[in-house]
């Protein structure tokens, strides 16, 4: 290992940090977003409020005659927002109804690690790996160009937000199946939508439920558990999004935030008066539910978690995990193909 010098005067390298941050304010950053979850569950609204600007049309049917739009369509949407001087180039893919026209008579459950399902439910979820696929696969194409790009556009999605109906009741055997087959591709977030229509009771006790049958499954989530931190502030913070759930365990001393998997959530674009002060919210006849109020609900936790804290983290992950894995997978395979083909003529020779 290399020995330690100290500069007897100033030379000036030190400035390399301003110089990258230069550059890469220029270039602007890119995050890929994939939404997925049922119709009604407040998908684009959260976006919205996430991002504080409206960036997706509700894909919900308005009216009782509108046809009922299918599970697998996949559409990608495009925005440039701009913080502080800070560009950010924002792909949001909606997946709008997934769910909602499975037939769960053509299939049942023995037990959550054993699921008999039929082709309708296979194709509910298969879209969505293969789109994520797709982007894995369209990145690696590029990369392998003789004439590539100096940059290339990263399409890869760094983040699924997977929203869990509200019911109380745990996990549905779809959740579990698609919750799997997902976090083994991409970077899973789960959050139970519209938590305001649950009391903070019946909260608390959904969201431990959902981290035993989390634990149970061995669905392994975001951020995981098993990645070198760089440093000790972020150790603790994934301890404390991870604490009491199925990856970690810490004291509570350790941890600045308590219960946080999954994301209890409640999305509004509207502003609402409390005391005086307009803020975020929605306005019921027993009261306001203030969106950004950490006692109401966890959107704040949330925000901070996905933005402000892991936004790099997540990019990092995809390239480093679920991207290196893919395509180490069909590196290995195009081996194979290649070896197969430069024997072939030897045997058609002995022949």
């Amino acid at each position: 290992m290399a020995e330690e010098i100290r500069a007897e005067s100033y030379v000036g390298f030190d400035s390399i940090t301003q110089q990258i941050e230069h550059k890469l304010l220029k270039r602007g950053f890119q995050f890929n977003v994939i939404l997925v979850g049922q119709t009604g569950l407040g998908k684009s609204t959260l976006v919205d409020t996430l991002f504080a600007s409206h960036l997706i049309d509700s894909k919900g049917r308005l009216a009782a005659d509108e046809p009922v739009r299918q599970t697998t369509e996949i559409q990608a949407v495009s925005h440039v927002i701009v913080e502080n001087g800070v560009k950010l180039r924002l792909n949001i893919v909606d997946t709008p109804g997934y769910g909602d026209q499975i037939n769960n008579d053509n299939w049942c459950v023995e037990s959550l690690d054993s699921v008999i399902f039929a082709d309708s439910l296979l194709y509910s979820w298969d879209p969505i790996v293969k789109y994520i696929k797709d982007q894995h696969s369209a990145y690696l194409r590029k990369e392998l160009t003789a004439m590539r790009d100096r940059y290339i556009q990263d399409t890869r999605i760094h983040c699924c937000l997977y929203f869990i109906n509200p019911t109380g009741h745990g996990l549905r055997p779809i959740d579990v199946i698609v919750m799997k087959k997902l976090s083994e591709v991409v970077n899973v977030v789960p959050v139970i939508a519209k938590s305001d229509s649950l009391t903070h009771e019946e909260r608390e006790k959904f969201k431990v439920k959902i981290r035993e049958e989390l634990q149970y499954d061995n669905i392994k989530l975001y951020p995981f558990d098993n990645l070198e931190e760089d440093d000790e502030e972020e150790q603790q913070q994934n301890a404390a999004i991870r604490v009491r759930s199925c990856f970690y365990d810490v004291d509570d001393s350790d941890s600045f935030v308590k219960n946080m998997i999954p994301f209890a959530i409640v999305g509004s674009e509207n502003n609402v008066l409390i005391d005086g002060k307009s803020v975020r919210g929605r306005r019921n006849r027993w009261g306001v539910v203030n969106v950004e109020n950490p006692t109401h609900c966890e959107f704040v936790n949330l925000r901070d978690f996905l933005l402000r804290t892991h936004l790099q983290d997540l990019i990092e992950t995809t390239a480093q995990i679920h991207y290196e894995a893919f395509r180490s997978k069909q590196l290995l395979a195009l081996k194979d193909i290649n070896q197969n083909q430069s024997q072939r003529p030897g045997q058609q020779a002995q022949q």
